[in-house]
């Protein structure tokens, strides 16, 4: 039975997302509807549903977008065809990619003029590798076995970059062997892992020590929610990913201590039903907050939508 839930901070929404949707509500609000977004503007239905109850009509391909249009391009980034497409479609388009992001694809650009070989650690398919891949050649690697099968001259100039939604623990292996079979190869001049997976990755380690049951609320296609349940499992805690409380098993709750926190693309309108769902159950549960690491970051939103 649950006698404590704990919701640590940092949780849920991280500035990219926030920017991101507010992009599109902002774009409604100067152009009107419908406004397009290629792909889900971040990985949430609850998120999507809601903005299409306010205008936004969502698409995988441009050309599904009449010409003329707006479309918003989602926080994951695009690759420069894409962009390319847009403008050949007479499409105005709004770039929401987080900044994070873009910070990894001026990265790729810079290093591959320089003659590097690239190297991009990260998940294969995820809308974000694709669009830092279209940014100039380079190799992906997911994992350890990935980069023993890597073929480089002793003496190319080599760099390695990262998805920005990654578990600082699942990428440490990968760049050791990285740096063992390539001693020359070269680490971006910063992280690209970005602060929000980092933080809500440490939290996760933190809310470990207390809880007997960790629940993440976030999509099962969103990286960075995945990996934090990742993290909660390799600290020896039971974990589950939900997107909402449908998803949840009564049975789980035969603990203690229920720690509950959320990616950084699910609403925290979410969490709230899933306490009340948890008080319905057990109406004598206490809740508690324990703050694990500062976040004061803050992003403008795209420059056309500035004024």
């Amino acid at each position: 039975m649950v006698s404590k839930i704990i919701l640590p901070k940092p949780r849920g929404f991280c500035a990219g997302v926030d920017r991101a949707i507010e992009a599109v509500e902002k774009t409604l609000e100067l152009f009107g509807k419908p406004v397009y977004v290629r792909h889900e503007i971040v990985h949430n239905q609850h998120v999507v549903k809601d903005l299409e109850k306010k205008g936004a009509v969502f698409v995988e391909e441009l050309k599904d977008v009449p010409k003329g249009c707006v479309v918003v391009f989602s926080a994951h980034g695009v690759a420069p065809q894409v962009k390319k497409e847009a403008e050949q479609l007479g499409l105005k388009a709004i770039d929401a990619t987080c900044p994070l992001v873009t910070k990894v694809h001026l990265e790729a650009i810079r290093f591959h003029r320089d003659g590097y070989k690239i190297i991009l650690i990260g998940h294969k398919g995820h809308q974000e590798v694709i669009g830092t891949m279209g940014e100039a050649p380079m190799v992906l690697v997911e994992s350890v076995e990935d980069v023993e099968k890597l073929n480089l001259k002793k003496f190319d100039k080599a760099v390695y970059l990262t998805q920005t939604t990654l578990s600082v623990d699942e990428t440490k292996d990968i760049i050791k062997t990285l740096r063992k079979k390539f001693p020359q190869i070269e680490e971006p001049p910063k992280e690209d892992i970005c602060y929000a997976t980092t933080n809500r990755q440490e939290a996760v380690k933190q809310l470990a020590k207390k809880a007997d049951l960790i629940l993440v609320v976030g999509a099962f296609n969103s990286s960075n929610s995945n990996r934090m349940v990742e993290v909660a499992k390799a600290c020896g805690v039971p974990a589950f990913l939900v997107p909402d409380k449908s998803h949840i098993k009564k049975e789980w709750f035969d603990v203690d201590v229920l720690g509950l926190t959320s990616g950084a693309s699910a609403p925290e309108t979410l969490v709230n039903q899933i306490v009340e769902y948890v008080k319905e159950l057990y109406p004598k549960v206490k809740v508690e907050e324990a703050d694990y690491v500062k976040e004061e970051m803050f992003f403008p939103l795209p420059r056309e939508l500035r004024n």
